[in-house]
């Protein structure tokens, strides 16, 4: 590899940070992935905005089952948030929200809220970091990509990145972070495409049109390289500063917030003007193994509760600035977090790492209700027992890209998302919502259960293909026990457990119209 060609994949190009109301923010530069949403964007004027929540979120104190309330009791009673404090929900039974999110509450009740289920991926993996690089290079959980997800899409047909951008026709910086992380989801596969530029005196440099000397060696090449791209990025602060300059916010954000202060800067750009399609945001602290709440001050209060607060508070400030600005109608967000947390709470009033949790997607765009079933919680549960995964995360990638960039399916099943994940109905005019049928499946406990050697698993289904899979506690996928196309009718599996060691296990539906699973016991 040439000294250049490792420099342009080692170095993350064109990230911009600098500051505007005291918040230092990146620009990341044109990738062919964003390339192709922004021209999507372009028509309809689209942007969505990621939410990272780091660290792992514990979901069942978040939206929490409250019809499951007696066994949730007996496996965290010294975290369950007292089930009189939950708060409900508008013509929605046996779940609530964290007391901490009023203001999430209200934009649900007002229609302005979905709420996924379970959101997760067969065989999670419980690291930090691998968790992370799962989530943003959409990849298997045995599988590992040096590409995001982000990156991938039509990259192909842009080449010679960093090489010519900006220019006339792109202008404006296709993805922008507030904060200080670059993304794995924005790695190409020949370009990283984010690139930290912390000297503000490069700015200067542009104006001139110089870089610094470098001595004529093979190393000194390389940093007029370095110099060079990073000169090439300065260029975003033009457009990016007149977006900022162009624009007042209208709501009032809380204080002491960081979260606020990082979504009222895109609610700034946005109305300003500027075309970027993708903000990304995020948030610390959600690695709650211990002090997840207060010791003395009930279990509705304490870092998760305050966390949650801080999260609710500012998604509900930056709807209402969206709105007051007029641009709530080509705007939603989503939140997520790179796991969950385990169903048995520690001693030490925290919960470890897990598997699924449930994903909040918001805007006036969003199909409001909640997509899947609350968790089911055994009366029983070990230390090592997670929520089982009732949705792909990259079900709800798909749902974004094709229902609300109005992505071809088949470029992100090829090139995005490297296989096909069905959508979900996330958004009013998506793709799943338009071709409902109104047949429902369904999907009865096993009986008997618990079993010692056999037991029976009935569902009906209308027709089309059908999988029937098994899990095991801690979300890894066992077997398939069936995947196969059928007609409309009622069904009947029988599972023969001998090789399954004792435990609890969890089986999952999957057919046309959705997803939904059962928790069963091996004797």
């Amino acid at each position: 590899m040439k000294r250049k060609d490792f420099l342009k994949k080692a170095i993350p190009a064109a990230m911009l940070p600098f500051f505007i109301d005291g918040m230092k923010f990146q620009a990341y530069a044109a990738t062919p992935m964003l390339k192709a949403i922004s021209e999507a964007a372009a028509k309809n004027g689209r942007v969505f905005v990621m939410i990272q929540l780091n660290g792992g979120n514990d979901g069942l104190n978040t939206i929490i089952p409250t019809d499951q309330y007696t066994n949730l009791s007996n496996a965290r009673s010294n975290i369950l948030i007292q089930e009189s404090k939950v708060l409900t929900l508008n013509g929605i039974n046996g779940v609530g929200m964290h007391p901490a999110m009023t203001g999430l509450r209200t934009m649900f009740n007002n229609q302005k809220v979905n709420i996924v289920q379970a959101v997760g991926y067969p065989n999670p993996n419980f690291s930090h970091f691998r968790a992370t690089d799962i989530w943003h290079t959409a990849s298997e959980s045995s599988q590992f990509l040096n590409s995001g997800w982000a990156g991938r899409y039509l990259e192909d047909l842009y080449p010679g990145f960093p090489d010519g951008y900006p220019n006339l026709n792109d202008p404006d910086p296709l993805a922008i972070s507030i904060g200080y992380s670059v993304s794995m989801a924005l790695m190409g596969n020949t370009v990283n495409t984010g690139m930290a530029i912390s000297n503000p005196s490069s700015f200067y440099q542009l104006v001139s049109g110089t870089v610094d000397a470098a001595p004529n060696t093979p190393a000194g090449h390389e940093l007029t390289y370095v110099r060079l791209v990073l000169q090439q990025t300065q260029e975003y602060n033009t457009t990016v500063k007149a977006a900022a300059q162009s624009s007042t916010n209208k709501a009032i954000y809380p204080s002491n917030n960081t979260l606020a202060d990082q979504l009222k800067i895109v609610a700034n750009l946005i109305a300003g003007g500027l075309k970027t399609p993708i903000y990304t945001v995020s948030l610390g602290g959600f690695d709650t193994h211990s002090n997840q709440v207060s010791a003395t001050g009930g279990n509705e209060t304490g870092n998760h509760a305050t966390l949650w607060k801080n999260v609710s508070d500012a998604i509900a400030a930056f709807q209402d600035d969206c709105e007051q600005l007029g641009i709530a109608d080509r705007v939603a967000g989503m939140t997520y977090s790179e796991f969950g947390r385990r169903i048995k709470s520690n001693d030490s009033r925290g919960t470890d790492h897990g598997a699924a949790a449930p994903l909040i997607v918001f805007g006036t765009q969003v199909n409001p209700t909640i997509i899947g079933n609350n968790p089911n919680i055994p009366s029983t549960v070990n230390v090592g027992d997670n929520i089982p995964m009732q949705y792909d995360f990259r079900q709800v990638y798909a749902s974004v890209l094709i229902d609300w960039f109005q992505t071809p399916s088949s470029k992100t099943d090829t090139s995005l998302l490297l296989k096909h994940f069905d959508t979900l109905p996330i958004f009013k005019q998506g793709l799943w919502v338009k071709n409902f049928r109104t047949e429902q499946i369904s999907l009865l406990q096993n009986y008997p259960n618990p079993f010692k050697d056999f037991t029976n698993i009935e569902y009906s289904v209308p027709a089309g293909k059908v999988e029937l899979n098994l899990f095991d506690n801690k979300g890894r996928l066992i077997k398939t026990l069936l995947n196969e196309t059928v007609d409309k009718g009622k069904y009947s599996y029988h599972l023969d457990g001998h090789d399954l060691p004792p435990g609890n296990y969890y089986y999952q539906l999957i057919s046309p119209n959705g997803q939904i699973g059962r928790h069963l016991i091996k004797l």
